[in-house]
């Protein structure tokens, strides 16, 4: 019998890759909820480097990062704009070149 592959390991892996975190955000923005997208924003932001590593990039507080990505987060635009481009990201949700992402 074939070893089954862990789903957030797997998920996780893919994300690393820029291209793949854009799809899966356009993804996100097509749920019926908007905060589907919250947390592919934390699964993204976990596959980079965990929320420490997110909050230190992009100048916030780790803490109101957790809530801002959760269920019931609200985040601010400017917070928003700051994770996005954090993980290398656009608003548009196109990846960046290679040289201009954040490490």
């Amino acid at each position: 019998m074939a070893k089954a592959k862990n789903y957030k390991e797997h998920l996780l892996k893919q994300l690393q890759n820029p291209e793949e975190a854009a799809a899966y955000l356009n993804a996100a923005l097509h749920d019926d909820d908007p905060h589907v997208f919250l947390l592919a924003l934390r699964d993204i932001a976990e596959a980079k480097g965990g929320m420490s590593w997110l909050a230190d990039v992009a100048d916030l507080n780790r803490e109101n990062l957790y809530r801002t990505l959760s269920t019931r987060g609200n985040p601010r635009f400017f917070n928003l704009l700051a994770v996005l481009d954090a993980i290398g990201l656009d608003l548009s949700i196109t990846a960046r070149p290679k040289k201009e992402r954040a490490s």
